[in-house]
């Protein structure tokens, strides 16, 4: 809930500042929040937050790299602002060497030996670095560990 107050706090103050690209971030964040609260029924914690917030990186980032293929560097940049306004209410990333030490040890725990493990170590894997680190990147450090 405390995630949710920084968020309305910082789309006052990008109102105040008059940042148009904090503003629109901001608004659609606090949009995809309360769509999630009816999908729940309750507020959503601070994980489900921070999933959200994850989702609309991604989209964010699909965007641009779209933007770019198709010659709009002017819409791209404006992605990438957004990202970088959404991704402050994030947790700090976790290094390589983090997650390499995180996947091994969720091979581990899970007993996983072959690809047709990868289900398992990932339902370990993903509840521990929600919002850390990207689920691409995670599922192919799996990948190549499993393979």
């Amino acid at each position: 809930m405390e995630l949710q107050k920084k968020v309305d706090e910082a789309l006052k103050e990008a109102i105040r500042e008059r940042n148009e690209t904090a503003k629109d971030a901001l608004r659609m964040l606090l949009t995809a929040l309360k769509v999630k609260e009816k999908e729940l029924k309750r507020q959503p914690v601070e994980t489900e937050i921070h999933q959200v917030i994850s989702n609309l990186v991604k989209q964010r980032r699909d965007s641009s790299e779209q933007f770019r293929t198709g010659g709009r560097e002017d819409l791209a940049a404006k992605e990438e602002d957004e990202i970088r306004v959404l991704e402050t209410f994030l947790p700090p990333q976790l290094s390589s060497e983090e997650l390499q030490k995180l996947v091994e040890d969720a091979v581990a725990k899970s007993g996983a030996t072959s690809m047709k493990d990868m289900g398992r170590v990932m339902k370990l894997l993903m509840p521990e670095i929600a919002g850390r680190a990207d689920g691409k990147v995670v599922n192919d450090l799996v990948r190549q560990k499993l393979g």
